[in-house]
C-alpha cells in the first residue's frame, strides 16, 4: 500500500489530501501539522477551512485511508511520497524583506525529513515557493541522508479558493516537474500513477524542476495583471463616461482574450497574487533583470491605486470628511463563498477609512469578529506567519463594530461599502436600508454587485467601480 503524507494542514494540504484520499481508496493518506488545535478542527465536525463540498470528502473519508495526526515524525518516516505545503510568507525583515519568500519552515521541514527518514522517498513541494528552492531543499536532504535516497518533485496547486473541490477533482491540468534523471523520472511516474486515478492523462503535464516552480508564479502574476488591466480601465472609464463592464464584455468577446478575470473592482486580494508577484520580482532582480522586474511590479502599483482611489471618492463624495460617520462595510473576504480575509482590500479600505476616523460597522457571512480584528490591527505581511508570531490579543480597533445582519450595519451609516460580491448582497431590500439611513445616503460598490439605476431611484448617490458617475460626484476629484 502506498503511503501519502502531507506536512501542512491548511487551505492548500487538507482540501488536496481529502480529494487524493476520496479517488485513491487504495493509498493511505495522513496530513500532519504541529498546530494541536488545527489538527482538532480537522478531526471535528467543524473543519478549520470553509469550503463548498469539503465536508463531504473528507467524512467519507476520515478515519478509513484519510488521517489528520500531530504524529509528524511518525507518519513522515513511514510515507513512500511527502507533500510538503508548509507557508512560505513573506520576509518582513533582512535580505530581501518585502519581496523575497521566508523559507524558514520549509528549511526545517526539509531538515526533519532528513533526521526520521529510514527509508528512500519521494518529496513533493506543493506550496508556492520561489524558483529554485527544490535546488536547496536536494542539498539539505542529500547533505544528511544516511544513505536514504530522496527524489525532489515540483508539484504546485491552481486552486482557486470557493472552488477548490471542484478544481480538484476536474483540474484544467495538473503539472508536476522533476529532474531529467532516470530516478527522477521514476519519481515523476510514481506521482503521475496517484493523480491518474481520476485526471485524464492529457491533462497531466510533466516538465524540468524549475519549469513547474516558475510556472506557478507566472500563472498568478498574469491572473492578476488581468485584474489590474481592467481594473486601470475602470479610471479611464469614469473619467470619460465609458462602462467599463461594457469595455470588458467587448474586449472578452475576442477569443484570443476570453471573458474570464476581466471584472473591475476594488482590487485583488488572497494569499498568493501579491506574494507570488513580489517573488517574481526579487527573483528577477536577483537575476539582473530589472526592467522585468519593474513590468511586474506594476501589477501591485495598480492594485493599491484602485484601492487608495475608492477611499478618497467615498471621502471626497462625503463632504471631504467621514471622521465620526458610521460606515456600514459589506463583505471583509477577499471574494464569495470563502472565509478568507488574507491581503483581502478589505483591509486597507478599511484603515484609509479609520485613517480619517470613520466608525465602521462590518457585516460578512463568513468571516468572524476576532478575525477582522485581527486583520486591521496587523502589520503588513504579518498574517503569514504563524499565530505564536503574531500580536497575542490584537488591540482591538475601537470604532470598528462587527454585526451579524446586513441590516443592522446599515443603520444609521451615512454610507454604504460592498467590498465582497456575496450573491445575498444583490438581493437585499434597499429601500429597507435607505430608510433607515441619514441623507444624503451615498452606495459605494466595490465590486459592481448592485443595480446603480435602481438604487438611485430609491433615492441613493451611487457610486460603482468604472461606471459613469453620478451627477454629484462629477466635479469631485478622482483622487486626493
Amino acid at each position: 500500500m502506498v503511503k501519502i503524507c502531507c506536512i501542512g494542514a491548511g487551505y492548500v494540504g487538507g482540501p488536496t489530501m481529502a480529494v487524493i484520499a476520496l479517488k485513491c481508496p487504495a493509498i493511505e493518506v495522513a496530513v500532519v501539522d504541529i498546530s494541536v488545535s488545527r489538527i482538532a478542527a480537522w478531526n471535528s465536525d467543524h473543519l478549520p477551512i470553509y469550503e463548498p463540498g469539503l465536508d463531504d470528502v473528507v467524512k467519507s473519508c476520515r478515519g478509513k485511508n484519510l488521517f489528520f495526526s500531530t504524529d509528524v515524525e511518525k507518519h513522515v518516516a513511514e510515507a513512500d511520497i511527502i507533500f510538503v505545503s508548509v507557508n512560505t510568507p513573506t520576509k518582513t525583515r533582512g535580505l530581501g524583506a518585502g519581496k523575497a519568500a521566508d523559507l524558514t519552515y520549509w528549511e526545517s521541514a526539509a531538515r526533519m525529513i532528513a533526521d526520521v527518514s529510514k527509508s528512500d522517498k519521494i518529496v513533493v513541494e506543493k506550496s508556492t515557493v520561489p524558483v529554485k528552492t527544490a535546488e536547496a531543499i536536494e542539498k539539505i536532504l542529500t547533505h544528511n541522508s544516511k544513505g536514504v535516497k530522496y527524489q525532489i518533485l515540483s508539484n504546485p496547486e491552481f486552486l482557486a479558493e470557493g472552488t477548490a473541490i471542484e478544481d480538484l477533482f476536474a483540474p484544467d491540468r495538473v503539472l508536476i516537474g522533476g529532474r531529467e534523471t532516470p530516478d527522477g523520472q521514476r519519481a515523476i511516474k510514481a506521482l503521475k500513477d496517484v493523480y491518474a486515478h481520476w485526471v485524464p492523462e492529457e491533462r497531466i503535464l510533466c516538465t524540468n524542476l524549475w519549469s513547474a516552480e516558475l510556472s506557478k508564479l507566472a500563472a498568478n502574476a498574469f491572473l492578476a495583471q488581468r485584474i489590474s488591466s481592467v481594473n486601470a480601465m475602470s479610471a479611464l472609464c469614469e473619467a470619460t463616461g465609458a462602462d467599463v463592464a461594457q469595455v470588458s464584455h467587448a474586449v472578452g468577446k475576442d477569443t484570443r482574450i476570453g471573458h474570464k478575470f476581466l471584472n473591475a473592482s476594488v482590487g485583488f486580494g488572497g494569499s498568493c497574487f501579491q506574494k507570488d508577484i513580489l517573488n517574481l520580482v526579487y527573483i528577477c532582480e536577483c537575476n539582473g533583470l530589472p526592467e522585468v522586474a519593474n513590468y511586474w511590479k506594476q501589477v501591485i502599483k495598480v492594485n493599491d491605486y484602485q484601492k487608495t482611489r475608492f477611499v478618497n471618492r467615498i471621502v471626497s463624495s462625503m463632504f471631504n470628511t467621514v471622521s465620526g460617520k458610521k460606515i456600514a462595510v459589506f463583505g471583509f473576504a477577499f471574494k464569495k463563498d470563502t472565509g478568507d480575509t488574507r491581503e483581502t482590500p478589505a483591509i486597507d479600505v478599511c484603515k484609509g477609512l479609520l485613517g480619517d476616523k470613520a466608525h465602521l460597522s462590518i457585516y460578512d457571512p463568513q468571516v468572524t469578529e476576532e478575525q477582522i480584528q485581527r486583520d486591521l490591527s496587523m502589520d503588513k505581511f504579518d498574517w503569514d506567519h504563524p499565530v505564536h508570531l503574531q500580536p497575542m490579543s490584537p488591540s482591538s480597533v475601537k470604532s470598528v463594530s462587527v454585526v451579524w445582519d446586513a441590516y443592522e450595519a446599515a443603520k444609521g451609516a451615512h454610507g454604504l461599502c460592498i467590498l465582497t460580491e456575496w450573491d445575498e448582497f444583490k438581493n437585499l431590500d434597499y429601500k429597507k436600508i435607505f430608510d433607515n439611513m441619514p441623507k444624503p445616503a451615498f452606495l459605494f460598490d466595490g465590486r459592481n454587485v448592485v443595480d446603480p439605476q435602481k438604487l438611485r431611484e430609491i433615492g441613493f448617490i451611487v457610486y460603482s467601480i468604472g461606471k459613469p458617475l453620478d451627477s454629484w460626484l462629477k466635479d469631485m476629484p478622482a483622487m486626493a
